[in-house]
């Protein structure tokens, strides 16, 4: 998308589309699912929904894949005891799903599985199903995570929010 159609995109974004399309009830069915799937496995969910970048951010550069790795510092994503947190980024104005994974999961999981979740939850998007995509975009990433990172029989505890962050 060329830098003048995101600055576009992201001015007439409102912050009126964030909580129609993620009301509060989808965020605690958001949450109850990120915290059931991870007593499965050893990795770590957060969910981030931004409705759009401001302008100059646009003008700096900033783009969603950018923002994405801005939040996974921001909310910590990457201090996981195990390197196994996963940030699910949505940027409403542009219509973007980024996926960053920390090192631990990123050296076992291909590019193309994450591509794969974020493709399937546009598509729903795109359709107005926000709380399918969602959901099944959690699932699915807890499917991956139980593959390569199973509950090893640990007392551990819950190292990030459950609840999805809105920005």
């Amino acid at each position: 998308m060329a830098r003048m159609q995101r600055l576009l995109a992201n001015l007439l974004g409102g912050w009126f589309q964030l909580r129609r399309r993620f009301p509060p009830a989808l965020l605690d069915d958001m949450a109850a699912a990120i915290a059931a799937g991870e007593r499965a496995h050893l990795g770590e969910v957060c969910f981030a929904v931004e409705s759009r970048l401001a302008p100059l951010a646009v003008l700096d550069g900033i783009d969603a894949s950018k923002r994405a790795h801005q939040v996974f510092a921001q909310l910590r994503v990457w201090n996981t005891e195990h390197n196994s947190g996963v940030l699910f980024y949505v940027l409403m104005a542009e219509r973007r799903i980024e996926i960053v994974a920390d090192r631990g999961i990123a050296s076992r999981v291909q590019p193309d599985e994450w591509n794969a979740i974020s493709r399937r939850m546009l598509d729903c998007y795109a359709r107005g199903q926000w709380r399918e995509g969602s959901l099944d975009g959690i699932a699915a990433t807890h499917a991956l995570l139980l593959r390569h990172f199973p509950d090893d029989g640990t007392d551990r505890r819950d190292e990030l929010p459950d609840r999805p962050v809105l920005l």
